[in-house]
């Protein structure tokens, strides 16, 4: 007799969005920085560089490379004003992020 094996209901890109997303969310700046910006965006304020260097503290450079690893991990988008680059959440990998995160309980 032979025994099924159990569907897994988590594909591949899944399991790939997962771990890239939870990379980008592993440092504690991230999360804080990730989530100003979202809060920011929820009042329709734009944020770039120099209002996360102002709201955290930090030096411009670190937050450069906090925000690399989310724009890289594509949960921020950029967009070009004059010289400026602002910040958006990417709400559509956000969203795809914690529908794959459900999959984990339904094995």
């Amino acid at each position: 007799m032979r025994l099924r094996k159990e569907t897994d209901s988590m594909e591949e890109k899944d399991v790939l969005l997962v771990a890239q997303i939870s990379d980008a969310l592993a440092h504690p700046a991230r999360i804080r920085i990730f989530r100003h910006i979202m809060s920011c965006n929820k009042k329709r304020q734009p944020v770039c560089n120099k209002d996360l260097v102002k709201e955290f503290g930090y030096a411009q450079a670190t937050i450069s490379q906090h925000v690399k690893k989310l724009v890289d991990a594509n949960l921020l988008q950029v967009q070009k004003r004059d010289r400026l680059s602002c910040y958006y959440v990417h709400l559509g990998t956000l969203q795809q992020y914690l529908e794959a995160t459900r999959k984990f309980e339904n094995m």
